[in-house]
């Protein structure tokens, strides 16, 4: 090796150094990057012949590459629903403008929420991608922009309720029940809330009056008259009533309905029908379900209580929040504990993450190198779970980088102690003339 190769050769090592110096500052400077991947310089060394002609002696480093290192980050909790974390492989699949150009990229880092306009993005406006849930409850086959379109969902009217408890089997029969006179005509009552078809709550009234038959007791409901059509305000309306028969053993043998519970609440749909369950009879008639007679209202001897009651309206539900599992099913949460499906996240995976493109912001571009991404849902076909309310943390070894930093520094050092070297030789090469 020639004196003034000796200096090309000493350049090409600081030049790789001063790579690998920066691979490392970049790897430091982000150690608290969310989603970040570290990297390290890929060196390679330069002979000083081509094709077999010349010398063997090495002609310094080069700098092939920048790796990045895609092992899992530290899962960090941090209890907001829009934050996501993968664990296991696949990236986010994300669409928009990055870096001027408009298309499909995939990242790791999962601190998303919702804009203005109902879209599921990224902090850069980038549109998080996944299967929309369809009105009949399918996942649509299209990959889209996830959207949260409701913010509110209609009411529900109520048509059923469900009462659990026990009527007392020693309880005196009481007269002819009259919805003006209840504390003497009944024994014993409770209150559902129900729903009218614009979801406004009412208070429906079930009356329980023993009757004079072993075993019998009548059922009576009731409503505030100012709540439907043709009622009297602050007097008790009756709506519905029927008969309840218990056998020697306390269980419901057979459930009559006198009259259907069916009500017109004012300015809402007319003709409301309320089905009184009191659970499964013995001997069920026609429509009933038939069961034990001990799963609704049973009758023993001892005092008359409550133990559940159900009914299945809701009122009008405002959005308060959104929740995602494991899975990748994204929900919006309403004020009406009704729980909505938007949708699924889409995850990527590809043949080689090496091949990836670093865009910066925490997005990364498919290429040739990396393959064509495999897009579909969460713990399928090799791709990772998500984790809500976490956030997948750097992978940057922070120590190790400092010793990397410590080695390259020295390396740098040396290879420009290989220059000055050389010069010194070139000066007294120069002096011989003297």
């Amino acid at each position: 090796m020639s004196i003034v190769n000796m200096m090309s050769t000493g350049t090409s090592g600081i030049a790789a150094e001063g790579q690998a110096l920066s691979v490392a500052g970049d790897n430091i400077a982000n150690v608290n990057t969310i989603g970040f991947k570290a990297q390290r310089a890929i060196f390679g060394d330069m002979l000083g012949r081509v094709g077999g002609v010349g010398s063997s002696a090495g002609a310094g480093v080069r700098a092939i590459g920048v790796q990045s290192l895609f092992t899992q980050g530290a899962l960090s909790s941090t209890g907001v629903a829009t934050d996501l974390a993968i664990e296991g492989d696949g990236f986010f699949v994300m669409k928009g403008v990055a870096g001027g150009v408009d298309g499909q990229y995939y990242g790791r880092a999962g601190q998303f929420r919702f804009d203005k306009d109902g879209y599921f993005t990224n902090p850069q406006g980038l549109q998080v991608q996944g299967y929309k849930t369809l009105a009949d409850g399918r996942i649509d086959t299209n990959l889209t922009s996830l959207q949260l379109a409701q913010t509110t969902i209609p009411p529900k009217p109520t048509s059923k309720t469900t009462i659990v408890g026990n009527l007392d089997a020693t309880a005196t029969p009481r007269a002819a029940f009259d919805p003006a006179n209840v504390g003497t005509t009944s024994n014993f009552s409770t209150t559902v809330t129900v729903y009218d078809s614009l979801g406004k709550a009412h208070a429906l009234n079930v009356h329980f009056s023993k009757g004079s038959t072993p075993g019998q007791w009548e059922y009576n409901a009731t409503v505030d008259g100012g709540d439907i059509a043709g009622g009297t305000p602050g007097s008790q309306s009756l709506v519905g009533s029927g008969t309840l028969n218990y056998n020697t053993t306390g269980a419901l043998d057979t459930q009559t309905v006198t009259t259907p519970t069916t009500l017109s609440f004012l300015n809402a749909a007319p003709n409301q029908a309320i089905e009184l369950n009191f659970g499964s009879p013995i001997n069920a008639a026609a429509g009933q379900k038939q069961g034990t007679g001990l799963d609704g209202m049973s009758s023993f001897a001892i005092g008359s209580s409550i133990n559940t009651q159900a009914q299945d309206g809701t009122p009008v539900g405002a959005l308060q929040g959104v929740e995602v599992d494991s899975q990748g099913t994204m929900r919006g949460l309403y004020s009406n504990g009704q729980k909505l499906d938007i949708g699924v996240l889409a995850l990527a995976k590809f043949p080689s993450n090496d091949g990836l493109s670093r865009l910066g912001n925490g997005v990364w571009s498919a290429t040739d190198k990396s393959g064509e991404a495999a897009i579909g849902l969460p713990k399928t076909g090799g791709r990772g779970m998500l984790n809500a309310g976490s956030l997948e943390q750097s992978n940057v070894d922070l120590a190790q980088q400092f010793v990397d930093l410590i080695g390259h520094q020295r390396a740098f050092q040396a290879n420009s102690k290989t220059i000055t070297t050389a010069d010194d030789m070139l000066q007294e090469i120069v002096n011989l003339k003297r």
